[in-house]
């Protein structure tokens, strides 16, 4: 990735609209389950599985609302992104300015902090798990992964370069670390699965 100009291949490209669709479409349901808390309406799709494994008391608390409001309206706002990205990727074919794509990648890494920190009030403070939360999880940790190894590559020094194609390459296996390190904290710590069955 030149300063002037760059451009994601076609499957990556893709691959961030497919993530931001995903992650839009789940923040809604989120909406729409944090309007039925407050009214007592039942929602389009419940969350409700277990005592543990439950929308409720991540969707009403503090944390669930860190701005004054729901946090889904974050993910409402802020999925569109990468929708935006890819679609500028497929379409920009002679390439984007740097900038841009260096934007677009330090709001992925604010969402990537954002979820963990989420993650860790879900487990440690409430002592629940969110379902829909944790699909928000699962697209945000990929997407930050791979679009960190992707700018990286496209760096301007060899080590950025090098370090870039390094993590391009296992991507998904990093996030699949990161997703699991997760999974493993919240079974040891809320023993999730037992509540399930």
């Amino acid at each position: 990735m030149t300063s002037r100009s760059a451009s994601p291949s076609r499957a990556l490209a893709v691959f961030w609209i497919v993530a931001g669709l995903i992650g839009w479409a789940v923040s809604f349901l989120l909406y729409l389950e944090y309007i039925g808390q407050l009214t007592g309406a039942d929602p389009l799709v419940s969350c409700q599985l277990s005592v543990v494994v439950t929308c409720g008391p991540n969707l009403l608390s503090p944390g669930g609302n860190l701005l004054g409001f729901s946090n889904s309206i974050i993910g409402v706002v802020m999925f569109l992104g990468p929708v935006y990205a890819g679609v500028s990727g497929l379409a920009a074919r002679s390439g984007m300015r740097r900038w841009f794509w260096l934007v677009y990648q330090g709001f992925v890494a604010a969402g990537f902090v954002f979820v963990h920190v989420l993650a860790y009030r879900s487990v440690f403070e409430y002592g629940s798990l969110c379902p829909w939360c944790m699909v928000v999880w699962l697209v945000t940790i990929p997407l930050f992964w791979v679009t960190l190894g992707w700018t990286l590559a496209g760096g301007r020094r060899a080590g950025e370069r090098r370090v870039g194609r390094w993590l391009g390459s296992w991507a998904p296996l990093v996030a699949i670390a990161d997703l699991a390190l997760i999974a493993v904290v919240a079974q040891v710590r809320l023993d999730a699965l037992g509540s399930l069955f």
